[in-house]
């Protein structure tokens, strides 16, 4: 096992010297994908050495946090490593570009990726761009969903709203206007396609509704805070669709035994 002296390569480090690091992109690790990992390495072993570089006397994760936790899950003291040496900026471009290749980042947590990249480390896009190996203008592109609301962030994070509706509400002023449609788009299923002719028809209107404008602060606030109540009491993602006429409660599970877990959870025989 590797002391905190190790030389770089391949290593087997003590679990429990490991630290994440703070520049990883995936805000949110499921429990259950975290479950089904666990039980993968269980059965299968670790194919792929997380990547650490030397802090101190311990040891900072590069790539790999989802089996490094898995690793704890099994209460297994020791788990191989590939040990590198690289900078602050390195060390981020590494994480995010095994975060978009292997393990699925959501459009915001990518967004947030590349926003790190350049704010943390002072680089141009086109720096940033170069380090991750994408385009340019796949960067910018992805970086302009941050200047969505937040309320929008959260659906888009959610999968709610994919790249392409979100594209779409750019096209719209930011504010009333803006959230009604995504609204809209939510509570009738709209293509992308149905929410071009929808902002195309929203541009022509003489204004926003004044009342939504008044209200649509404190309205998603209030549906903010149910939909951490509904995921902090179901340990489930949750998303509240809700207008003065009607709405929908979303649960995501992932898998035959979350499911069973959530209908327990809600007395709810199979």
């Amino acid at each position: 096992m590797a002391g905190p002296d190790a030389a770089p390569g391949f290593q087997e480090i003590a679990v429990g010297l490991v630290d994440p690091s703070p520049y990883q992109a995936r805000r949110e690790i499921a429990p259950e994908q975290l479950r089904e990992l666990a039980e993968s390495i269980r059965a299968e072993g670790l194919l792929q050495p997380i990547v650490v570089r030397r802090q101190g006397e311990r040891f900072q994760l590069i790539a790999g946090e989802r089996r490094w936790r898995a690793f704890q899950l099994l209460k297994i003291k020791v788990i191989p490593a590939r040990l590198v040496e690289a900078s602050d900026a390195s060390s981020a471009a590494i994480g995010l570009i095994e975060n978009l290749q292997r393990e699925g980042l959501n459009p915001l947590e990518e967004a947030q990726g590349y926003a790190s990249l350049i704010r943390d480390f002072d680089l141009t896009q086109d720096t940033a761009a170069e380090r991750v190996g994408r385009g340019r203008a796949t960067v910018a592109n992805s970086l302009r969903l941050l200047s969505l609301e937040a309320e929008l962030q959260g659906y888009l994070a959610k999968g709610l709203l994919s790249v392409g509706h979100a594209k779409v509400l750019l096209g719209i002023e930011p504010g009333a206007s803006r959230l009604v449609l995504a609204r809209r788009i939510l509570e009738g299923g709209l293509s992308v396609r149905g929410a071009e002719k929808a902002a195309q028809a929203s541009r022509r209107a003489p204004g926003s509704p004044r009342s939504e404008r008044g209200s649509r602060p404190q309205h998603a606030a209030a549906v903010a805070g149910i939909e951490r109540k509904l995921t902090s009491h179901l340990g489930a993602r949750v998303a509240v669709l809700h207008s003065a006429r009607r709405g929908r409660i979303i649960i995501e599970y992932r898998g035959n035994e979350d499911l069973q877990r959530l209908l327990e959870k809600l007395g709810v025989e199979a």
